[in-house]
C-alpha cells in the first residue's frame, strides 16, 4: 500500500451496511445517555471503555455519531477510527491510522513521530510498514484473561514498542484534553488491532480516555477471532457492554416519517407496514421506505445485503434454511428433520451452521426462528417456484400425517401454496372455527375470506363446508360484524343476496335482508336500513310465527322510531314482543325490550328495571351482540341523566364481559368503550381516557372513533400530539362520509384548536360544516351541533369583543353577523329535537346555558347570571367544561367591577386547569388575572418580561402596540383611563421615546416588546 493511503477511498470502496440520514436520533436517548455518562467519567478523570453490541443496520453508528457530535460540548476531544472489511486478507492497525491521522496532522510544531519513532509508520498513514515481519504470538501470551487489573505486555517482537509508544501518545493528548476513542465495526479488525485494543484497555485504565468500541453481535459466530477478546475485556475494571435492542415501533414509526417528511410525508398504512416489516432495524426500515414497499415483495438491495449471509453457508445449511423459510418463522426440529431430507448427522451439523452464524435462533421452547423476518422474506423469495411447491407439499403432509405438529390456518396455508385447493377450503373452515372458539373473529373473518376465494375452486365445496354458499357468506358477514369491520359485513351480505338471487328461498333471503339492515343502521344508514328490513318484512310471512319472522319484526320496529314512523314501529314491536316470548327467543326478547325501554320508556327505574330484565335474557341466549346492546343502553341511560359515576359503572362491566366473550369490537362493545373514553374525560381521569383510546394498536375504522375521542385530552393540554392524531382522523373522515361520530371527534378538535389559536374563521367554517352534515344524516336527533357551535362561538365573541374595544363598529357587526348562524342552528337543533322527542338530557342543557351565554357576549352583556347559569349546568360532572365557563364567569364579573367574586371562580377554574394539566386553559385563565390584577395561589399574577418596567407597564405597552388609545387600554385591563395614561407616561419617559409609536418602535428594537 502506497505511503500518505486516504482510508476514506478505502472505506468507499467496501460495500456495508447503509446508514438512514443524519437526522434527529430516534429511540436512543437512553443509551446516548449512557455513552455520555462516560464521557463525563473522563473529564473527572477517570478512563472507561463501552463496548456496543448490536445486529447490522441497528443503529450502531447513528448512535457513534450523535455521541461524536455531543461529546466536544462536554469537554472533550474525540478521535474516530474505522475498520473495514477487507477479507482474508487485512491491513494491520487499519483504524488506529484512521483515529491518529488527525492527530499528525494538527501537530506541526511538535510532530508525535519525533517523540515517539515507532509510531512514524502508522501516523504516515502506512500500516503495511508497521512492525517486524515476524509470526504473531498466540493471543492467550498476550495477557491473564482473568480477574487482573491489566494484562501481560505483548512478546518483544517489535509491537511492544508500538504499542507503549500509542499508549504514551494516548495519555499525553488526554494530559491536554480528556479523550474519547471511537472504534467502529470492530468485529471487522485485523489481528494486530485487536490486540493493541486489548493493551491500551487494560495499560490505559486511569487516564481520563473513554473509548467506545462498536460491533456486529450478529457477525459473531461461535469461531469468530473477537469473541475471545470480548471475553476477557468485559472483565477488566471500568469496561463494560451495552447491547443495542432494536428500536420500539413507536420510534420506528418516527423515523419513517422523519425520513419521508422531506418527500411529502407518507400514509398510516405504509408507516405501519413497514413498522411491521422491519422489526426495530433502522436500516431495513430506511431500505423498505425508499422502495415504497408494501406487501411481500423486499427491495433488491435489501434482499441481496440479506442473502449475501446466506451463501456464505454450506449447501446443507443453505437447505435448512429454505426449509425453514417455507414452514414458517418459528419451526420444529422434527419437521426440518422430516422435510429437508438429510441424514442426522449433516442436519444438525447444518442447523449448527445456521444458529452460529446468527441466521437461525433457538426459541424457549425449542423452535428454530430466523433472526429478523426480512431474512426469511429474502430465502423465501430466492426460492424457485417448482421448489417452493414442492417444499410447501412436503411440509402440508407432514402436518396432516403428524397430529399436533400444526394447525389448521398453518395446514390451509401450505395447502393453498402447494395448489392443493380442496385441502386448504377445508383446512381454512377448520381454522376459523378454532377462531371462533377462542375468540378471534378478526382471525375467523381471514379464514372464512379465504374459504370463500376458493369456493368456486373446490368442486364439493357446500360438502366439505356442510352449508351452501349464501350461509357462509352470513357466517363471514358475522364475523366480520364481531370485529368491527361493518363495510365489509354490507358487501358480503349484498354478495350473499346475489347468490340467493330473486327466486332465492324466501325465509333466507329474508334472514340476509334483516340482517343487513341491522348492520345498515349501525353505520348510520337509516333509510336504506328501512328498506332492507321492510323487504325482510315482506318476504317472512307473520304466520306461524317463526324465528326469522320475530327478528325481522324486531329489526323493523327499531328502523322505524329512528325515522319517526312510530306507529308502524309499535305494531312491528309488539308482534316481536309476542312471537319472541312463544318461541322462547330470549335474544329477540331482549332485543326488543331494549328498543321499546328507549323509545317509550319514561320512569327511569322501570326502564332500568326492564333493561336488567333484558340483561339477564340476553346471557341466558348466548347473543352477545344483543347483551352489549343492552349494556351500552345502561351506561348511556346513566349518561343522559348526567350521572357520570354509574355511567362508568356500566361502561367497565360491559367492557369486562365484552373482551371474556372476545367481542370487543361488536359495534356496542365498541360504542361502550367510546362512551367509557367520553365518561373518564368528562370525569377529569384525563390520563385514563387517553390510555384506553390508545389501548390497542389498531382498531377497525368504523371503531376509528373510539381513537379518535382521544383527542379531546390531546387538544385540552395543548398536546402537539393532537396535529398526528388529527390528521390521521381528516383522513379517515374523508373516507367515512357517513361516521357521525367520528366526524365529530375530529370537528370538535377542530373548532376547539382555533378556538384557542384565536382563528374564528376557521372555527365558523367548521361548525357550520358539520352542522350540515348532521342535518343531512341525523335529521332530528343532531344535539351535537350545541356543542360544535358553543365552542365556535367564543372566538368569534372574542373577535367581536376586540373591534368593540378599539371602536371598530364595522368589524363587530361583521363579527355579530358571522355568530349569528351558529346560535340559529343551535336554537333550530333543539326546537326539532323537543317537537319529535321531547326533552333531553343534562349534557346537552349544559351546552345550552352555554351557547345562551356566549350569544350575550357577542352582542357586547357582560351577564354573570348567564354564565353561573353555564357553571351550574355543568357541575353535573364535566370537571373541564365547568372550569372553563368559570373563566368567562369570572370575566363578566370584573366587567360589572365585583372583584371578589371574579377572584373566587378563578382560583376555581385554576386549581381544574392545573389538576387536569389544561395549558391553554391555565394559560387564558393566568392571562386574565394579569389582566383584573387578581392573585391566584401558584399562578402568574406577574410576568416580569424585562427589568425596565412593571408587570402593569408590560401588559399597557403589548397594548399600546396594537394600537390603542388611553381609553381603551383602561377598559381592556379594568383601570381608569386616566391610569393608563400615567403608565403610557411613565412607558415613553422609561424608553426616552417622544411618542407612543417611537416607544413601540424602541421596545421593539431591544427586544423589549411583550407577546400581546
Amino acid at each position: 500500500m502506497a505511503a500518505g493511503l486516504d482510508l476514506s477511498e478505502v472505506r468507499a470502496t467496501i460495500v456495508d451496511v447503509p446508514r438512514w440520514d443524519d437526522g434527529p436520533l430516534v429511540g436512543r436517548a437512553e443509551e446516548l445517555d449512557h455513552l455520555l455518562q462516560h464521557v463525563d467519567q473522563a473529564v473527572s478523570g477517570r478512563g472507561s471503555a463501552v463496548l456496543v453490541a448490536g445486529d447490522a443496520g441497528v443503529g450502531k453508528t447513528r448512535l457513534l455519531d450523535e455521541l461524536a457530535t455531543r461529546a466536544p460540548a462536554h469537554g472533550v476531544r474525540v478521535l474516530i477510527g474505522h475498520c473495514v472489511d477487507l477479507g482474508e486478507v487485512g491491513l494491520p492497525y487499519l483504524p488506529f491510522v484512521d483515529l491518529l491521522r488527525p492527530v499528525a496532522a494538527q501537530a506541526a510544531t511538535s510532530p508525535p513521530a519525533a517523540r515517539h519513532p515507532a509510531l512514524a509508520g502508522l501516523l504516515a498513514g502506512r500500516p503495511d510498514g508497521i512492525g517486524v515481519d515476524v509470526p504473531v504470538a498466540d493471543p492467550a501470551d498476550l495477557g491473564t484473561p482473568v480477574g487482573h487489573r491489566s494484562l501481560r505486555p505483548p512478546p518483544d517482537d517489535g509491537r511492544l514498542q508500538l504499542f507503549e509508544s500509542v499508549a504514551a501518545l494516548l495519555a499525553e493528548l488526554a494530559a491536554a484534553e480528556p479523550l474519547l476513542v471511537i472504534l467502529e465495526d470492530v468485529h471487522w479488525a485485523d489481528r494486530s488491532s485487536r490486540d493493541l485494543l486489548r493493551y491500551l484497555l487494560a495499560r490505559l485504565a486511569d487516564e481520563p480516555i473513554a473509548v467506545v468500541a462498536s460491533y456486529r453481535s450478529d457477525d459473531l459466530h461461535r469461531r469468530h477471532p473477537l469473541r475471545p477478546l470480548l471475553a476477557e475485556l468485559v472483565r477488566l475494571p471500568g469496561v463494560e457492554r451495552v447491547e443495542l435492542e432494536p428500536l420500539p415501533a413507536p420510534a420506528v414509526a418516527e423515523l419513517v416519517r422523519g425520513l419521508a417528511a422531506s418527500t411529502g410525508g407518507v400514509s398510516d398504512s405504509t408507516v405501519e407496514d413497514v413498522v411491521a416489516r422491519a422489526e426495530g432495524n433502522a436500516f431495513y426500515a430506511e431500505e423498505l421506505l425508499a422502495a415504497g414497499q408494501q406487501g411481500e415483495t423486499l427491495p433488491m438491495g435489501l434482499s441481496d445485503v440479506l442473502l449475501t449471509r446466506v451463501e456464505a453457508l454450506t449447501p446443507a445449511a443453505q437447505q435448512v434454511l429454505r426449509v425453514a423459510a417455507v414452514a414458517g418463522r418459528r419451526v420444529r426440529h422434527e419437521l426440518v428433520a422430516a422435510v429437508s431430507g438429510l441424514a442426522p448427522g449433516d442436519l444438525e451439523q447444518a442447523l449448527a451452521e445456521a444458529v452460529h452464524r446468527h441466521l437461525l435462533v433457538v426459541s424457549d421452547d425449542g423452535r428454530y426462528l430466523f433472526r429478523h423476518a426480512l431474512l426469511r422474506e429474502a430465502v423465501l423469495a430466492d426460492l424457485l417456484p417448482g421448489e417452493r411447491v414442492r417444499l410447501h407439499a412436503a411440509v402440508a403432509a407432514y402436518l396432516a400425517a403428524t397430529p399436533g405438529a400444526g394447525t389448521a390456518a398453518e395446514r390451509a396455508h401450505h395447502a393453498r401454496e402447494s395448489n392443493d385447493l380442496p385441502g386448504a377450503f377445508s383446512a381454512s373452515l377448520e381454522a376459523a372455527e378454532q377462531a371462533r372458539r377462542v375468540g378471534a373473529p378478526a382471525e375467523q373473518l381471514q379464514h372464512l375470506e379465504a374459504a370463500l376465494g376458493l369456493w368456486a375452486a373446490v368442486p364439493d365445496a357446500a360438502e366439505r363446508a356442510d352449508r351452501d354458499h349464501a350461509e357462509l357468506l352470513l357466517d363471514t358477514a358475522a364475523s366480520a360484524r364481531a370485529g368491527g369491520e361493518l363495510l365489509r359485513a354490507v358487501g358480503l351480505l349484498r354478495a350473499a343476496l346475489e347468490v340467493l338471487g330473486p327466486d332465492g328461498d324466501p325465509l333466507a333471503r329474508a334472514r340476509v335482508h334483516y340482517t343487513l339492515a341491522q348492520v345498515l343502521a349501525r353505520i348510520d344508514d337509516h333509510v336504506v336500513a328501512l328498506r332492507e328490513s321492510s323487504a325482510a318484512m315482506a318476504l317472512a310471512p307473520p304466520e306461524p310465527p317463526s324465528v326469522v319472522r320475530t327478528w325481522a319484526a324486531a329489526v323493523h320496529a327499531r328502523n322505524c322510531f329512528e325515522v319517526g314512523r312510530l306507529a308502524e314501529g309499535d305494531a312491528a314491536a309488539e308482534e316481536a314482543l309476542a312471537a319472541a316470548a312463544a318461541l322462547g327467543l330470549d335474544g329477540a326478547w331482549a332485543d326488543i325490550a331494549v328498543t321499546l325501554a328507549r323509545v317509550h320508556g319514561e320512569n327511569r327505574a322501570a326502564v332500568h328495571a326492564r333493561l336488567e330484565e333484558a340483561l339477564a335474557r340476553a346471557r341466558r341466549s348466548g347473543d352477545a351482540d344483543v347483551e352489549m346492546r343492552v349494556y351500552f343502553n345502561l351506561a348511556i341511560i346513566a349518561w343522559e341523566c348526567g350521572d357520570v359515576a354509574e355511567t362508568l359503572t356500566w361502561t367497565e362491566a360491559g367492557m369486562r364481559r365484552a373482551e371474556s366473550l372476545g367481542v370487543e369490537w361488536v359495534f356496542y362493545a365498541a360504542e361502550l368503550r367510546h362512551l367509557e373514553v367520553v365518561a373518564r374525560y368528562t370525569s377529569g381521569d384525563w390520563d385514563g381516557s387517553l390510555a384506553l383510546a390508545d389501548r390497542l394498536a389498531r382498531v377497525p375504522e368504523m371503531v376509528a372513533h373510539v381513537r379518535a375521542a382521544a383527542l379531546l385530552v390531546e387538544v385540552g393540554r395543548g398536546d402537539p400530539a393532537a396535529q398526528e392524531r388529527l390528521a390521521w382522523a381528516r383522513n379517515l373522515t374523508a373516507r367515512l362520509d357517513a361516521h357521525v361520530l367520528l366526524l365529530l371527534a375530529t370537528v370538535s378538535a377542530e373548532i376547539d384548536l382555533a378556538a384557542w389559536a384565536g382563528d374564528p374563521v376557521t372555527a365558523v367554517a367548521r361548525a357550520e360544516f358539520a352542522a350540515r352534515r348532521l342535518i343531512e344524516l341525523w335529521e332530528v336527533d343532531r344535539l351535537a351541533v350545541l356543542r360544535l357551535t358553543a365552542t365556535a362561538l367564543a372566538p368569534v365573541a372574542d373577535a367581536a369583543a376586540t373591534a368593540r374595544l378599539v371602536g371598530d363598529a364595522a368589524t363587530e357587526k361583521r363579527w355579530g353577523t358571522a355568530g349569528q348562524p351558529l346560535i340559529d342552528l343551535s336554537r333550530d337543533a333543539v326546537a326539532a329535537y323537543r317537537e319529535a322527542i321531547g326533552d333531553f338530557g343534562v349534557e346537552a342543557a349544559a351546552w345550552c346555558a352555554r351557547l345562551e351565554a356566549e350569544a350575550a357576549r357577542l352582542e357586547g352583556r357582560a351577564d354573570p347570571d348567564l354564565w353561573r347559569a353555564a357553571v351550574a349546568a355543568f357541575g353535573y360532572g364535566h370537571v373541564y367544561e365547568e372550569a372553563r365557563s368559570r373563566w368567562r364567569l369570572a370575566e363578566a364579573l370584573l366587567g360589572v367591577d365585583d372583584r371578589e367574586a371574579a377572584r373566587t371562580e378563578l382560583r376555581a377554574a385554576h386549581e381544574s386547569a392545573v389538576r387536569l394539566g389544561a395549558a391553554p386553559l391555565r394559560a387564558a385563565i393566568e392571562a386574565l388575572a394579569r389582566r383584573g390584577r387578581l392573585d391566584l395561589p401558584g399562578g402568574g399574577r406577574v410576568v416580569d418580561t424585562a427589568a425596565v418596567f412593571t408587570p402593569r407597564e408590560a401588559e399597557v405597552l403589548a397594548l399600546l402596540a396594537q394600537g390603542r388609545t388611553n381609553r381603551q387600554i383602561g377598559a381592556a385591563l379594568y383601570i381608569s383611563e386616566k391610569t393608563a395614561s400615567v403608565h403610557v407616561s411613565n412607558i415613553l419617559a422609561k424608553l426616552d421615546a417622544g411618542g407612543r409609536t417611537e416607544a413601540v418602535a424602541i421596545a421593539a428594537q431591544r427586544g423589549l416588546l411583550p407577546s400581546a
